[in-house]
């Protein structure tokens, strides 16, 4: 899948459980019918086939795809039937403003404002795409603003490397603010901190 979709899933699937008890339901059957919703939303289309395929492999690695037996029908109806229901619970709002397009725009700005050289020897925007695709294992996107989760991802890439954006202590405002201005120093901190949480949450994933 590409980025966005990618995105729109984890975050229909994260949605969804702030509205539903997460006992509630089987999180890996939602994920899929997250999956497979996104991939309609940002047509990409998938094949449950293929989802129920990779779902199965995740669990038994190594397997072979599954025959195209009861339980194989069992599972694609589950998907369908789990897809409605995040449809109602979400109230068929599932289209969402992703932080990748602002993103862009500002590395774009950042890299003419830097020296080349600066920008050259740290791969400030790879890292910044990275932080952003992993900021989706939370629920980041829920709580803050596309703008704000872009310009923390970048400013998290650029203190990792100890990059500083030239003139910054002779501006009338900081860099940050210039994309975004109703932007807080504080609010990159909590954004900032709740990234560095979801890769704490990760460790202790079984």
């Amino acid at each position: 899948m590409r980025s966005i979709p990618i995105a729109t899933a984890c975050t229909i699937y994260h949605k969804f459980f702030c509205e539903i008890n997460l006992d509630a339901y089987d999180p890996y059957l939602v994920a899929m019918s997250s999956l497979y919703l996104a991939g309609k939303v940002e047509e990409q289309h998938l094949r449950t086939r293929d989802i129920i395929n990779v779902s199965n492999r995740y669990f038994h690695p190594g397997s072979d795809p599954l025959e195209l037996d009861s339980r194989f029908w069992e599972i694609r109806d589950s998907i369908v039937q789990c897809e409605l229901l995040v449809l109602r619970v979400l109230r068929f709002q599932v289209s969402f403003q992703h932080p990748h397009k602002y993103l862009l725009h500002y590395l774009v700005s950042l890299k003419n404002w830097l020296n080349r050289y600066s920008w050259q020897r740290t791969p400030v925007s790879i890292t910044a795409w990275a932080l952003l695709q992993d900021s989706y294992h939370g629920g980041l996107c829920l709580r803050f603003r596309a703008q704000h989760i872009a310009v923390a991802v970048i400013h998290l890439a650029l203190q990792a490397y100890g990059v500083e954006v030239p003139a910054e202590a002779e501006a009338e405002k900081p860099w940050w603010q210039v994309f975004s201005e109703d932007l807080t120093k504080p609010t990159i901190d909590n954004i900032v901190s709740d990234l560095i949480q979801i890769y704490t949450m990760d460790t202790e994933i079984p």
